[in-house]
This record gives structure tokens, C-alpha cells and sequence, in this order.
């Protein structure tokens, strides 16, 4: 049974920093390309970053030099360090692994981010 399990999101001036973890088990983790996903209410859900098997990685224009996206394969671990968090950064932050080679898809319950004053 494949599990993605969040954690670190809360609430957080803004300025402040977060960083959220996303455990995985029941995969083969370092094969699979890991991102980060949010969505804001009465939005879609967006890519935040992404980070390939090999370590590549990706991020949405608006969080380009706040955010970082980084994995350790030893504890089937990704995570999101989040700084200058902003209002407009409020979201429920989704973990997402994706196999590219047979399209296998998994997602997160997700965690809450909230940035307010």
C-alpha cells in the first residue's frame, strides 16, 4: 500500500519560513520523480516544484528563490523549505510521486500552509 504522509504546514506570518516533509512508503522512492502541489481555495491545483529521480528539479515562476524542493532517498523523505512566505502562498500543499515510465500516480492528503499577520 502506497502512502505519501505530509507534515509541517501551519500557520506563519508572513516573512516567515516553513518547511514541509512528505514521507513515502510503499514505493521504490528513488526511482520516482517527487513534486509538490497546492491549491488554494476557489483555485486549481498548481505545481508548486519538482524534483526528479536524479535530482533535477523545477519550480513555479511565483516561488522561484523562496522556495526549495530537496529529497533524501535514505528516509524515502521529500521536502519544501519555504521562506518569505507571502498571503498569496496560503494553501493546502500537496506531496504527489510520479513513475514516469508506466505513469503511476500518487498523491498526499495534504497539509495546511497559512500565512497570515
Amino acid at each position: 500500500q502506497v502512502q505519501l504522509v505530509e507534515s509541517g504546514g501551519g500557520l506563519v506570518q508572513p516573512g516567515g519560513s516553513l518547511r514541509l516533509s512528505c514521507a513515502a512508503s510503499g514505493i521504490t522512492f528513488s526511482i520516482y520523480a517527487m513534486a509538490w502541489y497546492r491549491q488554494a481555495p476557489g483555485k486549481q491545483r498548481e505545481l508548486v516544484a519538482g524534483i526528479g529521480s536524479g535530482g533535477s528539479t523545477n519550480y513555479a515562476d511565483s516561488v522561484k528563490g523562496r522556495f526549495t524542493i530537496s529529497r533524501d532517498n535514505a528516509k524515502n523523505t521529500v521536502y519544501l523549505q519555504m521562506i518569505s512566505l507571502k498571503p498569496e502562498d496560503t494553501a493546502m500543499y500537496y506531496c504527489n510521486a510520479h513513475f514516469v515510465l508506466n505513469a503511476e500516480n500518487y498523491w498526499g492528503q495534504g497539509t495546511q500552509v497559512t500565512v497570515s499577520s
